[in-house]
């Protein structure tokens, strides 16, 4: 069971904060059948697309229910809201930490600013930002990944799948950390076969245009790839991710998933048999680590990072069609051995 809490909240205060929360962003809570102020673990706060993306929020979910199941304590998990701004964010964290939840972690880049400032007010309270490696506090773990790692692998997937010598890739929106998935993607295909085109665009410049949450924006750019001749279409734009996949299926072409293993995914199993691989970041292994850590009353901090070494980035094999492709596996598995040692520095830019 959880040792006792760094932050006592009466119930009085705990229900006033709810409400807090509820103004900021819808929240869902689940424990053991013993709820007490000294009893409340891991919460997260959302990216946009929320849960139910079947990709990167999924699976910050995923390591909060292995969390709640292994340690017997409270968990919460709070959507996020339309518009909303860095100091709504901080608010939501903070209205968590306050309530006594320990680590409390933004999932995405977005909240930054949001981190920083509720570690600033919070100092006891252990936190964590997924794909984001500038807040440097005592205080707050950075989760990062070596993404480029596992496009690389994905990039040299596609070469060797590709029938047209035209692959795609879509990234939800134009901003440094989908630049890795694409950089990593490019270098791959270039390296395992230079005649083979790459089509790369991004779906919006900004998360608030709908980049990460849009599955039709996503379908249409997966069309547009489609007709150009691309027969292997790899997207990194979390949500709008879908539309690509179900895109794919209807052309009988291949997808490349993200972030989780999308064939697994139940909500895609209609789509799955157009799904080559998901280019995988273990984001709920690293989530649970960091709840794992402040259980163990050692707090991870500092910045984190997730890699092919770790095995915490890399290639699904849950489709029997890549997973049974030996002379595929050979190239794919020679690619992370010479990665992992260093005779292939992958680009991140």
């Amino acid at each position: 069971m959880r040792r006792i809490s760094r932050i006592t909240v009466a119930g009085a205060a705990t229900a006033s904060l709810a409400l807090a929360l509820a103004a900021c962003g819808g929240t869902s809570t689940s424990s053991s059948s013993s709820e007490s102020a000294e009893d409340k673990g891991l919460a997260i706060a959302y990216d946009v697309g929320g849960r139910g993306d079947q990709s990167f929020n999924d699976a910050a979910y995923a390591g909060l229910k292995q969390a709640e199941k292994e340690f017997g304590y409270k968990t919460a998990d709070v959507e996020p809201t339309d518009g909303e701004t860095d100091a709504d964010k901080e608010q939501r964290l903070a209205s968590l930490a306050k309530q006594g939840y320990d680590p409390v972690i933004g999932v995405g880049y977005a909240y930054a600013a949001a981190v920083k400032g509720a570690a600033e007010k919070y100092p006891d309270t252990t936190f964590g930002i997924v794909d984001d490696s500038t807040v440097e506090m005592d205080n707050v773990a950075d989760l990062v990944f070596s993404e480029e790692e596992a496009s690389y692998l994905a990039g040299v997937a596609a070469a060797e799948t590709t029938k047209t010598d035209v692959v795609g890739f879509i990234g939800g929106v134009d901003i440094p950390l989908i630049h890795k998935f694409r950089a990593g993607f490019e270098q791959g295909v270039e390296d395992t076969d230079p005649d083979v085109k790459v089509v790369s665009q991004f779906l919006t410049q900004t998360a608030e245009e709908g980049g990460f949450s849009s599955p039709d924006k996503g379908k249409a750019a997966a069309e547009g790839q489609i007709e150009k001749k691309a027969d292997v279409i790899y997207t990194a734009a979390g949500l709008s991710g879908q539309g690509a996949i179900e895109a794919a299926s209807a052309n009988k072409v291949w997808a490349i998933g993200v972030d989780s293993d999308q064939y697994a995914q139940e909500a895609l199993a209609k789509y799955k048999a157009s799904i080559l691989t998901s280019a995988t970041k273990d984001v709920a292994k690293s989530v649970y680590k960091l709840a794992q850590s402040v259980e163990d009353k050692s707090p991870r901090t500092g910045v984190l990072r997730g890699d092919l070494a770790s095995g915490e980035v890399g290639l699904s094999n849950s489709n029997p069609v890549f997973a049974d492709n030996a002379k595929l596996q050979d190239v794919i598995e020679t690619a992370k051995k010479k990665i992992i040692s260093g005779d292939i520095k992958v680009q991140s830019s």
